[in-house]
């Protein structure tokens, strides 16, 4: 992953940009799934800041409990301050509510491998804001606030077709600035994304974010506030093939899209 472009660069286009609340902010996008802990060194490297410059942010974030370092010296972890920002958000967005029963139909079936998900775009990622897991010790250990890469994964790539053109565009941008994508493979992408849309309705991952997984997506435009979703089913490639998919899952997944794109009553 190459280093995230330091938030100066956009300081310096944005005279109202206040780039010491977006370098806290950037240390704390650091985390990556399943890691738990990142000392200074880490977030020096994955954000391009100086380590002085870095130890200062999360000496900040720790005295306002968004990073815990549980002795002087030791690694920083996510405090339950980011947890309350989660939840705050989770707990405002009306579609999330709604999508329990959704994804708990799309995995209704005999495949007990299968995980249904709904997730939002955040800057080049997508987060997970809803989701029925599999309960299998072979499946998908996905969750809340897991993410996945917003242009090389089936969700990411629904949500392009989704977004208006100005929401592409901060998209690709921000992809170039956090993970050094050239404006090439993510026009690529974007096209490749679209056109699959265009001809099967909904947007494939088999083997695109991770080897070990397939999944099939659709995009999902929220009537309460025009925020773009992405809803998606998938599982381990060895237990969840693509025929499967396209042939049990897709008119159910297209319809749960729909369902969701309704306002509520």
């Amino acid at each position: 992953m190459a280093p995230v472009r330091t938030a100066s660069d956009q300081g310096d286009k944005d005279r109202n940009f206040v780039t010491a609340l977006a370098r806290g902010l950037q240390i704390l996008r650091c985390f990556r799934h399943g890691e738990t802990t990142l000392t200074n060194t880490d977030f020096s490297e994955r954000t391009g800041l100086p380590k002085p410059t870095v130890s200062r942010l999360t000496h900040t974030l720790c005295q306002l409990g968004y990073l815990v370092q549980d002795h002087p010296g030791s690694a920083y972890r996510l405090g339950v301050g980011v947890l309350r920002l989660g939840f705050g958000v989770l707990g405002s967005t009306d579609i999330c509510e709604r999508a329990s029963d959704v994804l708990r139909d799309l995995r209704s079936g005999p495949n007990p491998y299968l995980t249904a998900a709904l997730g939002e775009a955040h800057r080049a990622e997508v987060v997970y804001v809803a989701v029925s897991r599999s309960n299998q010790n072979v499946a998908l250990t996905m969750h809340v606030g897991s993410r996945l890469p917003l242009f090389s994964s089936a969700m990411g790539r629904a949500i392009l077709v989704g977004m208006n053109q100005n929401q592409r565009e901060a998209a690709m941008e921000a992809a170039q600035n956090d993970l050094g994508m050239s404006e090439a493979e993510l026009i690529v992408a974007t096209k490749t994304a679209q056109d699959e849309y265009d001809t099967l309705g909904y947007c494939t991952g088999y083997s695109l974010w991770r080897d070990d997984v397939h999944a099939i997506s659709v995009p999902v435009a929220s009537s309460e506030d025009g925020r773009v979703f992405g809803l998606n089913i998938g599982g381990p490639s060895f237990y969840v093939t693509p025929q499967e998919l396209e042939a049990e899952h897709a008119r159910k997944l297209v319809e749960g899209a729909r369902q969701l794109s309704l306002h509520p009553g």
